[in-house]
């Protein structure tokens, strides 16, 4: 496989997770990753101590790993949550105290990509309430996000294992990006364009990478079936991130797979090593 026009980062919430998050980016860097990023880290702490917040500092820059993506808090993930800033009451209001939070560690750090998960349906409350919820936090986080010249990315899930999401196919993903940039304007909203969820979708990765490249500021990947790594699964990766490349995209593209049965330092024999460290 070639990959030279990729620039890969690791995901620290799928992969060395056998390992406590502080020692996680030296475990990355030790495999030849120089860029990292991360889900929010504290599931039940959308505000937590400075003191966790600066003990992660230290361990990404005594590592010498750029940490180039991070999501805002999203309830339990990985587990039942799938976001959180739809979500009426007590989760949404997690969201919006998160934000701030977020994105002044983000910046410390040199990170200034963000990703808000919407979240599932909630039993009882209207559809539309919870998207009027949800377009009013994502106006909210894009605009924080502007202060420091950022971007904000929209993800879509996959169906099968995201059932009560309602953003689980790339045009929708991209209906809400839309909206976001014409309500506040800013045009910093873009799409996260994960290849697991879209392939688990039976969406036509081709289409969407010649039709929303433009609109992406994100890669994911994993392979399909089995979320693994590259190789593991049935999806022509040399071949979807230069179809990236030629469509124009210049950005990251996060490892976000699983490792399989042993340590994560293991998973990534497909890769050769000059390619793995950020250029």
């Amino acid at each position: 496989m070639g990959f030279t026009d990729t620039r890969f980062n690791v995901n620290l919430s799928i992969l060395f997770t056998e390992l406590p998050l502080l020692e996680r980016p030296a475990a990355a860097r030790a495999a030849g990753f120089t860029a990292v990023e991360l889900w929010w880290p504290w599931v039940d702490a959308p505000v937590p101590d400075e003191a966790e917040l600066a003990a992660l500092r230290t361990a990404l820059t005594e590592a010498g790993t750029q940490l180039v993506g991070l999501n805002f808090y999203a309830g339990q993930l990985p587990g039942p949550d799938r976001g959180a800033l739809s979500i009426p009451g007590e989760e949404s209001q997690k969201f919006r105290a998160n934000v701030p939070v977020a994105i002044e560690f983000a910046r410390s750090v040199g990170c200034t990509t963000f990703n808000a998960l919407y979240g599932n349906r909630v039993e009882g409350v209207a559809a539309a309430e919870q998207d009027a919820l949800a377009l009013e936090n994502l106006t909210f986080a894009a605009r924080a996000v502007a202060e420091v010249g950022g971007t904000l990315l929209i993800e879509a899930l996959n169906a099968p294992e995201s059932p009560k999401c309602p953003i689980v196919s790339a045009p929708k993903a991209i209906e809400i990006v839309d909206a976001v940039n014409a309500a506040t304007g800013l045009d910093n909203a873009r799409f996260l364009m994960d290849l697991y969820h879209l392939s688990m979708n039976g969406e036509d990765l081709d289409e969407v990478i010649d039709r929303y490249t433009a609109k992406t500021a994100h890669v994911q990947i994993a392979d399909n079936p089995g979320r693994g790594a590259p190789g593991t699964g049935g999806l022509d990766f040399a071949d979807l991130l230069d179809r990236l490349t030629k469509a124009g995209y210049r950005g990251w593209v996060g490892l976000e797979y699983k490792p399989g049965d042993g340590p994560s330092a293991g998973a990534f024999e497909w890769l050769p090593a000059p390619l793995r460290a950020a250029k």
